[in-house]
């Protein structure tokens, strides 16, 4: 392969990529002069060190657009693109965010490029050993883009809703997806292990019972995994009414799903 052939195959690659797939000899300085020389010549941008994103023929190279799903997940080697922008890749989000996080075990600063934020979450850890759960490779913009599943998506925003934008942005969101896999989202709540995230997970599917088509057959492992004492929905420890079944203390607006309500 070429390497125009190469770089009109891939929208973002990385160094690695580029000289495992471009058949150029290895040698940094060999390499690294050009790339840098298809730098200069507006054929491809750096986004950051090792990273770089291909400019379409015939584009400015200072207004190309360059696709934040394939970018997000090559900023680490087991990059994922999860939480708010797993479901905005898949165009099911209330909001539009220029926010986006992605899973990684690596120490990553957040990268800001042409109006676009990346911010790097730590894999939970009970999840660390199993890095593959949950994850799936999707062809996107011409490459290819590893997120969370769906299903994964739901309980991670569960798990940490401050970074899905608050209640109100996550149950929102959600209820866009028009069907998931519930067992595979009552196994990956109970696999992170945590009381209060699967106790949101089980009321949330509760209460879209009809629409998700949720059985008892998968609520009843979740609610076994259920807090023991009554526990807050909201970090905040928002007051609300008591749902003895899950033992959360859910706020009104939650429970009433009032953002909903038209004045």
């Amino acid at each position: 392969m070429s390497v125009i052939d190469f770089f009109d195959q891939h929208p973002v690659f990385t160094r690695e990529e580029f000289l495992a797939g471009s058949g150029v000899r290895p040698g940094t300085r060999t390499v690294d002069n050009l790339l840098g020389h298809h730098v200069a010549r507006g054929r491809i941008v750096q986004v950051r060190r090792g990273l770089y994103a291909s400019v379409p023929r015939g584009v400015d190279p200072t207004t190309a657009v360059v696709d934040p799903y394939l970018l997000a997940s090559r900023l680490a080697p087991d990059a994922v693109v999860a939480l708010h922008a797993a479901l905005q890749l898949r165009g099911y989000t209330y909001s539009v965010w220029t926010r986006h996080h992605y899973l990684t075990s690596r120490r990553r600063a957040t990268l800001t490029f042409r109006g676009a934020t990346f911010v790097a979450v730590p894999v939970p850890r009970t999840l660390q050993a199993l890095p593959e759960q949950g994850v799936i490779e999707e062809r996107h913009a011409g490459g290819a883009v590893r997120a969370t599943t769906l299903e994964r998506t739901l309980v991670d925003l569960l798990h940490a809703p401050r970074l899905g934008g608050g209640w109100e942005e996550v149950w929102r969101s959600l209820e866009m997806v028009p069907f998931f896999d519930l067992d595979a989202i009552a196994a990956h709540a109970l696999t992170l292990g945590s009381a209060l995230t699967t106790a949101r997970v089980g009321y949330f599917l509760e209460q879209h019972r009809e629409s998700l088509m949720a059985e008892e057959r998968h609520l009843a492992p979740l609610r076994a995994h259920a807090p023991r004492q009554p526990r807050y929905f909201d970090a905040r420890r928002s007051s609300g009414s008591l749902v003895p079944g899950w033992n959360l203390i859910v706020p009104d607006d939650v429970r009433g799903r009032t953002w909903a309500e038209v004045p």
